[in-house]
C-alpha cells in the first residue's frame, strides 16, 4: 500500500498505516454513502428543510420523528392547545410537515411540539429551532419566531480571515461585564471587542453561543443547536458583534460543541419522538461517564445530516470564521479518553477508536472549508492522536490546527509541585518544543479550564491571598514581585516557543484574580466569580495595567512585525545552574533568566557577531518591573568577546533575576546603503 504522508513523516506509525489509511477511507465511503452524489454542502443544508420557514403565501414546518404517530404544533398562536388544524402530516421516512397562513405567525410568537407515540407523549422544542427562550415566571423554554420586519443588514458582508498566525482571544459573552449579572451582545461588541483589537488579538473566540439551559455548564450542555443563546441577546444582536469585529479586522471563531448533548428531556433531543436511540447511542455507549450528558451516534446518516449542516449554519447564517471543537478526545475513543495516558501509539489504535466519530471530524473539516474558505478550525484534543491536524490527503483529520494542551498542565504541574529554584530550564525548553511537526499547534499558558472553580488562574497560584493587599503601586511584596516577574516570563517563554499560534482567556493577561465559578446552589447562585472586574485593569493605582501593558507588547512584537510562527525556536544556550535559558526564532534572541535571587553581569551568551538591541525587557518599569537594565543601550559582540576554546562570539548581558530579554541583531548598512 502507498503509505499516507503522515506515516512516511514518522516511521513510529508504520504498524499502524493500514488504520490510519482506513480511516480517510472510511470518511470518503461515508460522504459517498451519505450525499448519494451531491456535494458535501448540498447534502448539509438540514436548517433549509427542517423547522421553520416562511415561503411565498405563508410558513412552513418539518420534523425529524421516526417514531412517532402524531406531531403538533403549537403555541401563543393556539393559546398552547394542541388543535387538529395543527397537527403535522406525515411525508415519508420519518418526516413531519405543516404549512401554515402568513397570518397564523407573528415575530416573536413562542412555540412547541407536542410529539405522540404509541406509548406516551410529551412537549418538545423543534430539532431545529433557530430561537429558544426562557418563561422568567415558569422557566420553561420555547421556541420563538424570529421574522423581523427589517432582517439585520451586514455592513460587511464579506470578510476573509488573515493568513497569519492566530492570536486567539478567547472570550465569554456572560462573563464579560463587571456588574453581578449576564452580560449581552451588545455590551461585549461595544466594549469587549475594541479592547481585544487594541490589545493586538487577531481572532476572536466566543464560548456559549448554543442555547444552553444550565447556565453554569459554560455553554457545553447544549440543548438547541441551531440555536443562539436568548441569554445574551438575539441572533440580529450576535450578527452585529461579529459584523463589527470583522470591521475591527478581527477572525471570529465559535466554540462548536458536537462531542455530546444535555440529557434534559423537554429541552434538549432527548428521548425526542420517544426512543433513546434518534440522535445518540443506545445501551451502554450513550450516557458519557463523565459529563452527565448524551452520546450522539456519529454511525446514523441522519445524526450526521444534523450535525454537518450544523456546521454550514453557523458559517452562513452568523458568518463565523471557523470553529474550535470542542471534546474532540472525548469523540475519537469509545472510552472518551478516560483513564488514558496514552503513552504510546499503540494505544491510539487498539481498537477502542470510534470510527464513525473519525469519518464524521473529517467530513466536518472539508466541508467547513469548501463552505468557508479560509476557515479555521482548532480541535481542543489531548490524546495527542497524530493527524489531528495533518490534511486529510495526507492521513489527518483535517484540521487547521490543535491546541498544545499539555502546556498548562505543565506549567501548573511545575508551580504546583517545585518551587522555581529547582526548575530545569533545559526541561522546560524541551516540554515547550515537543511537538509534532507535521501538525500546526496553538499554545497558551491557561484557557478557561485552567480558571474554573476547583482550580487557580496561573498568577493567583503564584500570589495567592497576597493579591488582595499588595497589588497596588505603592506596597512592597516578595510574593508579588515574584509573581508579577514569573507571570510575565512564562507567557513570553510560552508564546516564544509555541508552534503555530498563541490563545489566551479574557482577563487573565492582566492577570485577573481568583477563579471562575458560575452561579449555582452551591455558592448561593452568585455571580461574583462569573464576571471580569475590567476596573482592575483600568485603575492606574493597581499593577493590573502594567501587565497588560506587558501582554500587548509582547503581542506586537512576536505576531506582528516579526512574524515568530514563520521559524522554529532553535536552542542556543541552557545553564541549569545559572538558571539561563537563551534560543532564537525568526530572527529574535531570548534570553531568559529563571534564577530566583541569582543577577549575572557580563553573562555571555553565543550568538552570531554583530551589534545588538534590547526590543522587550520584561523587567521595564511600565512593565511593573524594576527598571534594571538600560534598553537603549547597543550590544556588541567582537573580537573582545571570542571564546577561543569554540570559536564563538559572546554577547555579555546584564541579566536581572527572574527576568527576560528579547534583543534583536541590528541590520548592518551596505555600501549601497552608505551611498
Amino acid at each position: 500500500m502507498n503509505l499516507p504522508a503522515i506515516v512516511r513523516n514518522d516511521p513510529w506509525l508504520e504498524p499502524f498505516a493500514r488504520k490510519i489509511a482506513d480511516r480517510s477511507r472510511l470518511a470518503a465511503l461515508k460522504e459517498k454513502q451519505i450525499t448519494g452524489g451531491q456535494s458535501l454542502p448540498d447534502f448539509a443544508s438540514g436548517h433549509l428543510y427542517y423547522g421553520l420557514h416562511r415561503v411565498p403565501g405563508g410558513w412552513v414546518f418539518r420534523e425529524w420523528a421516526p417514531n412517532a404517530t402524531e406531531v403538533y404544533l403549537k403555541g401563543t398562536f393556539s393559546e398552547w392547545e394542541v388543535l387538529p388544524r395543527y397537527a403535522l402530516q406525515p411525508v415519508g421516512n420519518g418526516v413531519w410537515e405543516i404549512h401554515l397562513k402568513e397570518d397564523e405567525l407573528q415575530h416573536q410568537d413562542l412555540f412547541r411540539l407536542t410529539v405522540r407515540w404509541a406509548s406516551g407523549e410529551g412537549d418538545r422544542i423543534p430539532s431545529y429551532a433557530r430561537r429558544v427562550v426562557q418563561d422568567e415566571q415558569t422557566k420553561i423554554f420555547s421556541a420563538q419566531v424570529w421574522r423581523p420586519h427589517q432582517p439585520y443588514q451586514w455592513k460587511m458582508d464579506h470578510f476573509s480571515p488573515g493568513t497569519g498566525a492566530p492570536v486567539v482571544y478567547e472570550s465569554h459573552v456572560g462573563m464579560a461585564t463587571e456588574e453581578l449579572r449576564v452580560g449581552t451582545f451588545t455590551e461585549f461588541r461595544d466594549r469587549i471587542v475594541p479592547y481585544v483589537r487594541d490589545a493586538g488579538y487577531n481572532t476572536l473566540q466566543l464560548m456559549a453561543i448554543q442555547e444552553h439551559p444550565y447556565y453554569g455548564s459554560f455553554g457545553y450542555h447544549v440543548s438547541n443547536f441551531f440555536a443562539v443563546s436568548s441569554r445574551f441577546g438575539t441572533p440580529d444582536e450576535l450578527k452585529s458583534l461579529v459584523d463589527t469585529a470583522h470591521q475591527a479586522g478581527l477572525t471570529v471563531i465559535m466554540d462548536l460543541v458536537h462531542s455530546h448533548s444535555v440529557k434534559n428531556v423537554a429541552e434538549g433531543l432527548n428521548i425526542f419522538d420517544g426512543t433513546p436511540w434518534q440522535y445518540f447511542h443506545n445501551g451502554p455507549r450513550r450516557e458519557h461517564p463523565a459529563w452527565d450528558s448524551l452520546c450522539f451516534d456519529y454511525g446514523k446518516p441522519q445524526v450526521l445530516h444534523f450535525l454537518l449542516s450544523n456546521c454550514r449554519y453557523w458559517l452562513e447564517e452568523y458568518h463565523f470564521d471557523g470553529f474550535r471543537f470542542d471534546g474532540v478526545t472525548s469523540m475519537l475513543y469509545q472510552h472518551h479518553g478516560l483513564s488514558r495516558d496514552f503513552t504510546e501509539y499503540a494505544q491510539y489504535f487498539d481498537g477502542t477508536d470510534d470510527p464513525d466519530a473519525m469519518s464524521y471530524l473529517i467530513l466536518a473539516n472539508k466541508l467547513i472549508h469548501q463552505v468557508r474558505p479560509g476557515a479555521l478550525c482548532i480541535a481542543e484534543e489531548m490524546s495527542g492522536m497524530p493527524g489531528i491536524a495533518t490534511p486529510v490527503d495526507q492521513g489527518g483529520f483535517g484540521f487547521d490546527y490543535r491546541l498544545a494542551m499539555g502546556t498548562p498542565d505543565y506549567w501548573i504541574k511545575l508551580i504546583k509541585d517545585r518551587p522555581d529554584e529547582v526548575w530545569d530550564v533545559g526541561e522546560i525548553f524541551y516540554e515547550l518544543t515537543r511537538k509534532r511537526a507535521d501538525e500546526k499547534t496553538i499554545g497558551y499558558v491557561e484557557s478557561h479550564d485552567q480558571a474554573l472553580v476547583g482550580d487557580q488562574t496561573i498568577i493567583f497560584r503564584l500570589i495567592g491571598k497576597e493579591m488582595y493587599q499588595h497589588m497596588d503601586m505603592a506596597s512592597r511584596s516578595l510574593v508579588v514581585d515574584r509573581g508579577m516577574a514569573l507571570h510575565k516570563m512564562i507567557r513570553l517563554l510560552t508564546m516564544a516557543t509555541a508552534g503555530n499560534g498563541y490563545l489566551a482567556f479574557m482577563g487573565n493577561e492582566f492577570g485577573h484574580p481568583e477563579w471562575i465559578d458560575f452561579p449555582r446552589e452551591g455558592n448561593g447562585w452568585s455571580f461574583q466569580f462569573a464576571r471580569r472586574q475590567w476596573s482592575l485593569l483600568e485603575d492606574p493605582n493597581l499593577r493590573y495595567h502594567t501587565l497588560a501593558a506587558f501582554d500587548r507588547q509582547m503581542i506586537a512584537l512576536l505576531a506582528g512585525k516579526h512574524s515568530c510562527y514563520n521559524d522554529t525556536p532553535q536552542l542556543v544556550h541552557e545553564d541549569k545552574g545559572a538558571h539561563i535559558l537563551a534560543f532564537r526564532r525568526a530572527g529574535l534572541l531570548f534570553v531568559f533568566n529563571f534564577h530566583p535571587v541569582q543577577s549575572h553581569t557580563g553573562y555571555g551568551i553565543p550568538t552570531e557577531p554583530g551589534k545588538y538591541r534590547i526590543l522587550l525587557d520584561t523587567d521595564h518599569p511600565s512593565f511593573g518591573g524594576f527598571g534594571l537594565i538600560d534598553d537603549r543601550q547597543i550590544h556588541f559582540t567582537g573580537p573582545l568577546f571570542d571564546d577561543p576554546s569554540t570559536g564563538n562570539r559572546y554577547l555579555k548581558l546584564y541579566l536581572p533575576a527572574r527576568s527576560a530579554l528579547v534583543l534583536e541583531k541590528i541590520p548592518t548598512p551596505s555600501l549601497l546603503d552608505l551611498l
